[in-house]
């Protein structure tokens, strides 16, 4: 437990204040902080992350110190394209889960990362990797893992904000027939399979936007498509494509039944992974501010499907968005 005593600089809302006054620490973890009751404004215990403070008025803030995670160090193998003290980007490999959870409590992106990253400090409150966002099981390419609060804080404030971007490759069962375009709808999860993700009419969804350009047509109407993405929910590609009729290949989700996929591209498709790459990550550094773009090449099994249907990814890869 460390105990820390400022003054507030200017009237606002306390969790705001003790982000102010606790170096690294994110906005969520300050407002957790307040709801335990471990702040006090003039010698009385505030618990209202909203509550206003005058400024001039004495906080004492007592910070608890950082609880182990249940994930341990694993020496698995990960690419990592960039490193430095607040963030590092991965270039994650298919069929690797980012974060334990139900079914996989160990081999995932998180354990790797306790064992390569050696200066990781405790991100929202607990020992463990700073994962900002997420990739599906299934899905390679990019993702950034934040090393300390205040990178954490930084870049989930893009991801919500919108002004990181993220750029995929999708290789599709059906090209749309025109070039490009955008899809907006609610996402959430299904009433008839709580497995999957689907656009809802009637609210009570997420919103999520994709904005998408066909890259390549290859054979049998198998395509090649960029995709954008404003929003970041669940399966969002996946569904969007889907709903849209062109579901991508290797989907056994989305795609299953819905349309066949050749037996020449079925014969180089690895199992329980659809067909999709985070091919280019864009941010704004957390600390200095400066602008930050990594792209990674399509794996192994990725590439022996563009192959199969005579596929290029175009170099350098076209706006998307416009």
């Amino acid at each position: 437990m460390t105990r820390i005593d400022g003054v507030a600089p200017s009237d606002g809302r306390l969790d705001v204040l003790v982000g102010l006054l606790v170096d690294g620490l994110s906005r969520s973890r300050a407002s957790t902080i307040v709801k335990e009751g471990r702040v006090t404004v003039e010698g009385l215990v505030l618990a209202k992350p909203a509550q206003t403070v005058h400024r001039g008025a004495r906080v004492s803030i007592d910070v608890p110190d950082a609880i182990p995670d249940r994930a341990l160090p694993q020496d698995l193998p990960i690419r990592v394209v960039y490193e430095d003290p607040d963030v590092v980007v991965v270039d994650k490999e298919p069929g690797m889960v980012v974060h334990p959870g139900a079914g996989h409590a160990d081999g995932t992106l998180v354990n790797a990362l306790l064992h390569h990253v050696e200066d990781l400090s405790g991100i929202g409150g607990v020992e463990r990797p700073g994962i900002v966002h997420r990739l599906d099981r299934g899905t390679s390419g990019l993702i950034v893992v934040a090393k300390n609060d205040a990178a954490h804080h930084g870049l989930a404030d893009q991801f919500a904000a919108h002004t990181a971007g993220r750029t995929y490759l999708a290789i599709t069962l059906v090209a749309p027939e025109t070039n490009s375009g955008t899809i907006t709808s609610e996402l959430a999860r299904s009433p008839r399979d709580r497995m999957k993700f689907a656009s809802t009419p009637f609210g009570g969804g997420r919103h999520a936007v994709t904005h998408w350009r066909v890259l390549a047509r290859g054979l049998d109407g198998v395509a090649l498509i960029g995709c954008q993405l404003e929003t970041g929910r669940t399966h969002q590609i996946r569904v969007h494509m889907s709903e849209a009729g062109w579901p991508l290949a290797g989907d056994d989700v989305y795609a299953k039944r819905r349309v066949r996929t050749p037996e020449w591209l079925a014969e180089v498709l690895p199992d329980e992974r659809p067909m999709l790459h985070a091919f280019r990550l864009r941010f704004t550094h957390p600390r200095d501010g400066r602008a930050c773009q990594f792209e990674a090449p399509v794996p192994d099994d990725f590439a022996a499907a563009l192959a199969a249907a005579e596929l290029v990814v175009p170099d350098p890869l076209p706006t998307i968005k416009g």
